[in-house]
């Protein structure tokens, strides 16, 4: 018997409202897959403080799935500095694979700059005492978020739905970061992400469908879903013009040595190495 292909989605928001008349299903389509591919590991990560519990529960309750906590750059305007206490205390209690969802968001209207800047930079310094890689939101972003890792260095982590140039890729390469690849990815007038996820170097990508956001083409708009990560690496694959089983290998490898807690939440059985 072949063995399972088992693909890890580095970023889904598992918690989120749009999951709860149906979260039980869509985890067993994704486990099931299709064709001996599944999803192995889903990487969960927070938005702010209020939802730091319902992420917790639900890695609790779903085998595989692994927390992440954070302040989301478009949540900073109800955050208070005591919530970045409530984050470390979080971390200390907790196990997490990495700190996040947090960054720098340059398009959304109204905003403030200074106050994401703020909570991004405290986030940092909190990934560096705990020694955790983070998962970066870089929308529009890209160079203020690079100053800033340069000026605080942390182990690393994801650039999560990455879009940016060729050399902003490679400058978070040099950093330590894998770029992740979702549903943007999917339409073919994406032709820089395309570009991108075709020529860069395989051991800098990972896989990710940020559900329920960030539907892929065939979605048409709709709910993006766990299970819609086959199709993805499957697009990630074409791009590449390599076997599907190579991809998931290398992106699963990828997602292990970046976030390396990860490995406490991948299955031991039936694995990609």
């Amino acid at each position: 018997m072949a063995e399972k292909i088992i693909l890890v989605d580095t970023h889904c928001h598992l918690d989120a409202a749009e999951f709860d008349a149906d979260r039980d299903e869509l985890m067993a389509a994704a486990k099931v897959g299709a064709g001996g591919t599944a999803v192995g590991t889903i990487v969960v990560p927070a938005v702010e403080r209020a939802n730091f519990g319902a992420v917790a529960s639900v890695c609790r309750e779903y085998p595989g799935c692994a927390p992440a906590y954070g302040i989301h750059p478009m949540y900073v305007d109800r955050a208070r500095p005591e919530d970045l206490d409530a984050l470390a205390k979080t971390l200390a209690r907790e196990p997490a694979v990495a700190i996040g969802e947090i960054g720098l968001d340059r398009h959304v209207e109204p905003r403030d700059d200074a106050r994401q800047e703020y909570y991004f930079v405290e986030q940092l310094q909190i990934a560096r005492a705990f020694d955790l890689p983070v998962l970066l939101h870089v929308r529009k972003a890209i160079d203020q978020i690079l100053k800033h890792l340069r000026e605080n260095r942390v182990r690393g982590g994801i650039a999560h739905a990455f879009n940016g140039s060729r050399q902003q890729a490679e400058e978070f390469i040099k950093l330590g970061f894998k770029l992740g690849c979702g549903g943007a990815m999917t339409f073919t007038g994406s032709k820089r992400i395309r570009v991108l996820a075709a020529t860069l170097p395989l051991d800098s990508l990972v896989l990710e469908t940020d559900a329920p956001d960030i539907p892929p083409a065939w979605k048409n708009g709709g709910r993006n879903t766990p299970a819609d990560l086959l199709p993805i690496a499957a697009t990630l694959a074409e791009l590449r013009q390599l076997p599907l089983a190579e991809i998931a290998a290398a992106t699963t490898r990828n997602a292990r040595a970046v976030l390396p807690r990860l490995n406490e939440f991948i299955p031991t059985t039936g694995e990609n190495p």
